[in-house]
């Protein structure tokens, strides 16, 4: 309980902190990244890990198929997706439901298709990832450096520009 109530009070401390060094890139703060945990099926990707993921830069982007704002987010995710794949971003999309039509690995696995998504989504049925990181929102994207360290988390959608130059700036650094 108490290791839980630190993991939280740590990221409420990089959320507030995140609207005003967001512009920075990254914070100077950070915190270790949960693991990806309780997850039902993985889709796109065999399971993975947030400790096989160290030396890269993730994206941990939770999302789920029916949320306009989420929608609306997706061609911002696959473009980073895109540009920085060969650089050493993952992206890894966390879809935990809002409502329980969205629990269907099927349903899920249809709107991948349908919005083009070719990035790991690992489908958190049991909102066991998303309380790992104490996550209240959709979309949330947490940012993870080399070292398996939160750095950086925006909620919902806009300051993409703030996102990439995050992206761009833990891209750059040494391991």
């Amino acid at each position: 309980m108490l290791s839980r109530l630190k993991t939280f009070a740590a990221l409420t401390v990089l959320a507030a902190a995140t609207s005003t060094a967001a512009s920075a890139g990254a914070l100077s703060k950070s915190v270790a990244a949960p693991e990806f945990t309780g997850i039902d099926k993985w889709l796109n990707s065999e399971a993975l890990t947030i400790q096989q993921l160290r030396g890269k830069v993730v994206l941990v982007d939770f999302w789920t198929y029916t949320c306009i704002n989420c929608i609306n987010t997706l061609p911002y995710v696959k473009s980073w997706h895109q540009k920085y794949k060969d650089q050493g971003l993952v992206v890894v999309g966390v879809h935990t439901p809002e409502y329980p039509f969205e629990r269907s690995t099927d349903n899920v696995k249809t709107a991948i298709k349908r919005f083009g998504i070719t990035y790991p989504v690992a489908q958190d049925n049991r909102y066991a990832t998303w309380s790992a990181y104490n996550n209240q929102y959709w979309p949330a994207f947490y940012l993870i450096d080399k070292k398996g360290q939160v750095v950086y988390t925006h909620f919902g959608e806009g300051q993409y520009a703030q996102t990439e130059a995050a992206i761009k700036h833990l891209l750059a650094q040494p391991q």
